[in-house]
Order: C-alpha cells, then sequence, then structure tokens
C-alpha cells in the first residue's frame, strides 16, 4: 500500500491505496511549456493584433475606451500575473494614441460572482493602477442594474444576448482574459470572458443549465463539439453585432502557478484559434494507460476557487466533483467512483453564496437535480439575493442554479460518489452522495459498485493549483 496526502478542510487527510494506484499531482507530474516575459510579450501582442488593426488606429483623442478584466477567482495575483502586467500597458498605449485618462474606465467583468472589495482589487491589480482610476473609473460590472444593460435579442441559436451598456456604447471595448482549462467549454478567456463576464442571468441561464451540460458533447471538457462552447461564440458574436464593433480581446495562456506562457491580441475568434494551441499543450496531459479509471479520489480544501466554504458548501462541494469529472472524464469509466474527503459540516457562507441555502431545500423538492429549473425565476428574482449581489458582496442568486447543473454531471456518470470525513452527514446524503467516516470505508464500499482491484487514480492537490485535463494517450 502506498500513502496519499489529499486535501481535507484546511489540512489534509493521510490515505491509503494499493499500490497499483496512479498518483497524478498537479505540477509534479506535469510540464508547462517555459513561461515567458509577461511585459515583453504583451508588448509584442499589442503590436501585432491578430484579425484587427493595433490599438493605436483603433483609438484617437476623444475616444471613450472600456477595459474589462477577469475578477478574483482566478488569474493570480503575483507581480507577474497577466492583469498586473497588461493593464498598465494598454493604458499607456491608449494614451500614445491620444486618449486622456478621463476616458478610460475599467470593468470588473464578475458576471454573476460577487463584487470585489477595493482590498481585492488590490491584491491582485497591484495599488498603482486601483489608485489611479478609483472610485469612478473602476466599477463592478452590475447584471441587475436596470439602466446598466443593453439588450439585443436573440442569437440565432435562441439565446438571450444582452451586455453592459458601458461597453456596448464605448468606442473600443477591450476583454482581458485568461486562457487556461476550464470545465466550461474547454477554456476561459476569448467569447467565454464576454459571456459570462459581462451579461445577465438572463443569458446565462441558457448555457449554463442541465440542456448544454448534461448533455454527452459536454464531457469530456472540449472546444471541438460542446454545445456550450458553440454559445459561447453565437452570443459573443451576436453582441458584437449588436454594439456594432469587435472586442479587443488581450489573453494570456496561463500555466500551472498562474505564470505567463504566452499572450495574444486582437478579434476573439483569431485570439481563440492562436491561443488555444498553446493552451491544449499545457492543459492536456496524456496518460499512458490502457485501460479507464474505476475510481477517483482527490479531497477538498474549505477555501479554494469561489471562495471560503467551496469544500463545505454542499451545493458547491458537487460542484467541484463534476467539474474534476469534467475536467478528467477521458480516463474515467462511466459509472465509476468517486471518493471527495469533504468536511462537508454544513457551512453554506451565507454572506458570500446568499442563495445557495435556499437553493439546497429547494433540491430537497425534486427527484433528479436537472428538474430544479423550475425554481430559477423564483431565486433568480429574489429581492433580498438581488440587494446582497449588488451592494453586499454576494454571489448572484442564480449562480447557485448554474453550480447544481454541474453537480448534476457527476451523479449522471458515477455510480457512486463517498464523501469521507463528512462532519455532517445528512448534507452529503442530500446532494446524492454517500457519507463515511474514513477513507477506508469508502474504498471498500467502492467494491459494491467497481469489484474488487479496481484501478485507481488518485488526484492531490488538484484544486490547488490550475488543473490540467487528464486524457488517454
Amino acid at each position: 500500500m502506498q500513502e496519499v496526502l489529499i486535501e481535507y478542510g484546511d489540512g489534509k487527510m493521510p490515505i491509503e491505496v494499493p499500490d497499483t494506484a496512479t498518483v497524478f499531482q498537479v505540477g509534479r507530474d506535469n510540464v508547462d511549456p517555459p513561461e515567458v516575459d509577461p511585459w515583453e510579450a504583451t508588448r509584442k501582442a499589442l503590436a501585432n493584433p491578430l484579425g484587427m488593426p493595433p490599438l493605436h488606429r483603433l483609438v484617437k483623442k476623444g475616444s471613450k475606451v472600456v477595459i474589462a478584466f477577469p475578477d478574483r477567482v482566478k488569474g493570480g495575483a503575483h507581480p507577474r500575473a497577466h492583469r498586473r502586467v497588461c493593464i498598465p500597458i494598454i493604458v499607456e498605449e491608449l494614451k500614445k494614441a491620444g486618449v486622456e485618462d478621463k476616458d478610460i474606465k475599467l470593468i470588473c467583468a464578475m458576471g454573476l460572482h460577487r463584487k470585489n472589495t477595493k482590498e481585492e482589487l488590490y491584491w491582485y491589480l497591484g495599488r498603482e493602477i486601483v489608485d489611479a482610476f478609483w472610485p469612478d473609473r473602476l466599477v463592478m460590472h452590475d447584471a441587475e442594474d436596470p439602466e446598466g444593460i443593453v439588450e439585443y435579442g436573440y442569437d440565432e441559436m435562441g439565446n438571450v444576448v444582452n451586455v453592459n451598456r458601458e461597453v456596448a456604447e464605448a468606442d473600443l471595448a477591450i476583454m482581458i482574459g485568461h486562457v487556461q482549462g476550464n470545465p466550461y467549454g474547454g477554456y476561459s478567456g476569448g467569447y467565454k470572458m464576454c459571456v459570462t463576464g459581462i451579461t445577465t442571468w438572463r443569458s446565462i441561464r441558457c448555457h449554463h443549465c442541465p440542456d448544454t451540460m448534461h448533455r454527452d458533447d459536454f464531457i469530456p471538457v472540449n472546444t471541438e463539439k460542446s454545445l456550450m462552447r458553440r454559445q459561447f461564440d453565437s452570443i459573443g458574436q451576436a453582441i458584437e453585432k449588436g454594439m456594432g464593433k469587435k472586442f479587443f480581446c488581450v489573453d494570456a495562456v496561463t500555466g500551472t502557478n498562474s505564470q505567463v506562457l504566452g499572450v495574444y491580441a486582437g478579434a476573439a475568434k483569431e485570439v481563440q484559434e492562436a491561443s488555444w494551441q498553446l493552451a491544449e499543450r499545457r492543459t492536456n496531459v496524456y496518460l499512458d494507460i490502457k485501460d479507464k479509471f474505476d475510481i477517483m479520489v482527490f479531497g477538498l480544501p474549505r477555501t479554494f476557487h469561489y471562495g471560503p466554504g467551496m469544500g463545505t458548501n454542499p451545493i458547491l462541494m458537487l460542484q467541484a466533483i463534476g467539474a474534476n469529472l469534467a475536467r478528467n472524464y477521458d480516463v474515467f469509466n462511466d459509472g465509476g467512483v468517486i471518493i471527495a474527503a469533504s468536511l462537508c459540516d454544513g457551512w453554506f457562507n451565507d454572506e458570500w453564496f446568499p442563495s445557495y441555502r435556499k437553493v439546497f431545500h429547494k433540491l430537497q423538492e425534486v427527484a433528479d437535480f436537472a428538474e430544479a429549473v423550475r425554481f430559477e425565476d423564483e431565486i433568480a428574482h429574489d429581492p433580498e439575493y438581488i440587494y446582497k449581489y449588488r451592494y453586499a458582496y454576494g454571489y448572484h442568486p442564480f449562480h447557485a442554479l448554474s453550480m447544481v447543473s454541474m453537480g448534476g454531471v457527476a451523479l449522471k456518470h458515477t455510480s457512486a460518489i463517498f464523501i469521507p470525513g463528512a462532519r455532517k452527514p445528512g448534507y452529503a446524503r442530500a446532494m446524492g452522495c454517500i457519507p463515511t467516516n474514513t477513507f477506508a470505508d469508502a474504498l471498500k464500499q467502492a467494491e459494491k459498485y467497481v469489484g474488487k482491484n479496481p484501478r485507481i487514480l488518485v488526484l492531490p492537490e488538484t484544486f490547488l493549483k490550475v488543473a490540467v485535463h487528464l486524457k488517454r494517450k
């Protein structure tokens, strides 16, 4: 037997798995393409944009420019992180072209995520850029501001199309993105950044829903056949048609520690095509295995990705399990077993995730979590939750339902999900999982579903670094 440490709350859980188990640790067992100088790479990309002229030919004195950037959830906050590096360079280029400071606005494209505090902005953007723009020229996207959204009707696929008014009315809309593996449609950045960061829940529910995510083309994560990816592109292009101009993207492919591996600027379609080539080299890791794994094992920290409580809030716990399945489905037997250690103590973090507790109780009223869509309007229009999204740094109420859809992916493609270490086991059971006191108990019970001598994949630290997508050679 071999001992492995997996995440569990604020610490680690030691587990024992057979010597035949495969242990893959991101950052240890994958090699990123070489890091580049982010300043040099950004300047080079801006000087040679793809599918669009350079910035100095797109603006002049008097032009209104919006720079939209991703929120705190991903991208890193170190001095060489993409946002910290590229925003000052873009501002510098705009000013060289004659654009005045007063005509440049920064918008945090947090979509349905919580608005970021000034301290959080300091953390990932740096004090210099925040102090230069705060408060009037550094604002949060508000998906519930009736005056702040422009409606464009529907795209050719029938998706709702709308966008932030300041983005729509600017002479130039610059979108900063991180191109990294994402269980939702393959990669972040590009049109995904636009259609999830500066639209509304009415548009986002068109693709963050069971009708899209429970289709066979959703997994394993891909850009080729995914309906979600086609919806991203379709909505993004419909926004551009409505605005009468293209987005100017400045995207960085990022590595395991959010280091910059390459920078691409220009039109979204061309930036996607070019950046995904490098992103695939970094993200897709091919294992030399003959057969798929029967059991996938990992642990959930208390705090990661969406924020404090992600590993304890039962809806987010199951979302993370579904996301990991989507990333690694190519090496996982459909109908296999997942063992995911979690405190699962019922801490929802109501301050950050106000609607989640109510949605959790709503789930107990349906036999299939996909049926929860019938609560969309009730939850998404709740005035208390809307207030907390707009003014109290809470996630938008629909966000909980979109997370339920990813959790449904986990339930749909496994025969059992065990939660060893669940301190309040009823929450695990309520999410369709099986709580156990220990990992050994879970491994023993898994035999009932996958037999003796199963093929086991263990993924320590899978939520602590920028994830990869495991595939078979």
